[in-house]
């Protein structure tokens, strides 16, 4: 049975993907907790249509990016969060949180699925971001400070 699905799931895809799924996996679990849609010749339309869109968006975006590698370069940018008296963050920096604050403090747009993080942030003091777009890889300083 072919499903739209309308949220990533892990181990079968990503959000607007058209899979083929066994009829009881669909019918009992993906349609149930509206992870899925029944891929109709019109779901499958729409979701094609959305998925082009969004990948329209993505490379304007890198390509953009990418014209501004320069100033992101060599940025600082700070944060401050709660931490213990030896220097462990309460709440671990992610990279959508780096990603925002990068746009609030430098006016520099990136998508967080560009920033290279191994794992989420959970100490205080200053820690080098890579990013990659399109081949080309960069770094900022992110400095993290208690509160």
């Amino acid at each position: 049975m072919k499903v739209v699905l309308l949220k990533d799931v892990q181990g079968l895809g990503r959000k607007n993907d058209v899979k083929n799924v066994s009829e009881g996996y669909a019918l009992n679990l993906l349609i149930p907790k509206k992870l899925a849609v029944p891929g109709t010749p019109a779901t499958i339309a729409h979701a094609e249509r959305v998925k082009s869109e969004e990948d329209a968006q993505r490379k304007i975006q890198e390509d953009l990016l990418f014209k501004n590698l320069s100033s992101v370069e060599g940025v600082r940018i700070e944060l401050s969060g709660k931490a213990s008296e030896q220097g462990h963050l309460f709440a671990s920096i992610h990279k959508e949180t780096i990603a925002s604050e990068l746009k609030k403090q430098k006016s520099v747009d990136i998508l967080p699925e560009f920033l290279q993080l191994d794992k989420p942030i959970k100490e205080v003091g200053e820690h080098k971001i890579l990013f990659k777009v399109q081949g080309k890889t960069g770094g900022f300083t992110l400095v993290v400070k208690a509160i």
